[in-house]
């Protein structure tokens, strides 16, 4: 039996690592819900970010979060970029076989960008111990480095920055409407191929702020990005496809359904019950736990 202690510090633990979930899945979600793109190369704007952020912090020694902008800002070029060069022609030219087309370009991509890093910076890892020294005391006997209570800061911060553009500038409420009805934006004028890019751009920054963020805990290597990107489908999926409203609530649960089971079963089996867990929800409610409700982004 679980004493109140215990079960905060496992409660808190689990929120923190949430917090990150959340931060990939809603970049993965918006992507999906406006452009309809499957996106398995959002694993590799996590690396991306996180080996900018080696570079700025450990070998050009820039402060902190100049480190973590950084890779904020690589993350944005790199997805636009992507977007222009590889979507955009694709869009053109092959609509009728959108999601099927950008399925399989993506998964190329993921092996591209991971075979470029492979070439260009080896496949050692590359990390640092801390931005940040130091700790803070959660409850009476819990402790937690602040370099993994800044992270979750940050993951915040950009969550509820991303909600504001969307909710309150012309360019996110053309990313809204662009995601509730491609035609009814057009006809009022929206410019379709700037929203993708946008858009994409956005999901790209998020995933590479998160590969930043936690470089202490995780070092940069060319697959680091591939279970950032499982986890943020797999609370994508729980969720509902495109739900971007979903997304945050999903990372939370999904954080704590992992950090409880570790405790429970062992370590391994924080997948194989997430995994249980997903299964079962799938076949009572196929459209995810929460479907198009709330703040939605999804087409369907």
């Amino acid at each position: 039996m679980l004493g109140p202690t215990a079960l905060w510090d496992l409660f808190v633990t689990g929120i923190f690592r949430g917090g990150m979930y959340a931060l990939m899945a809603v970049g993965l979600s918006l992507v999906f819900g406006v452009m309809n793109i499957p996106h398995f190369a959002h694993g590799e704007f996590y690396m991306l970010g996180a080996y900018t952020a080696y570079f700025a912090f450990a070998v050009f020694h820039f402060p902190a979060f100049m480190a973590i902008l950084s890779a904020a800002s690589m993350g944005l070029l790199a997805g636009v970029l992507v977007e222009k060069l590889v979507f955009y022609p694709l869009r053109r030219r092959h609509p009728e076989e959108w999601v099927l087309n950008t399925f399989l370009v993506t998964v190329g991509l993921s092996f591209v960008m991971q075979n470029a890093a492979l070439a260009v910076w080896g496949g050692q890892y590359r990390g640092i111990t801390q931005y940040w020294q130091g700790a803070i005391q959660l409850g009476s006997g819990m402790h937690i480095s602040l370099d993994r209570a800044i992270s979750f800061i940050v993951a915040i911060f950009c969550i509820a920055v991303l909600w504001w553009f969307l909710d309150f500038t012309r360019t996110g409420k053309a990313i809204r409407a662009v995601a509730q009805d491609e035609t009814g934006a057009l006809l009022v004028g929206i410019d379709l191929d700037q929203i993708h890019t946008i858009t994409f751009g956005l999901s790209s920054l998020m995933a590479a702020i998160a590969g930043a963020s936690l470089l202490s805990l995780n070092p940069a290597y060319p697959s680091v990005g591939l279970a950032p990107l499982y986890k943020s489908w797999y609370v994508v999926v729980l969720v509902g496809l495109g739900n971007m409203a979903g997304a945050i609530p999903g990372g939370f649960l999904v954080g704590l359904l992992e950090t409880f089971s570790y405790y429970a079963f062992g370590s391994g089996w924080q997948d194989v019950i997430s995994l249980s867990i997903l299964i079962l929800i799938l076949l009572l409610k196929p459209a995810g736990l929460f479907g198009n409700r709330g703040i939605s982004l999804s087409k369907a």
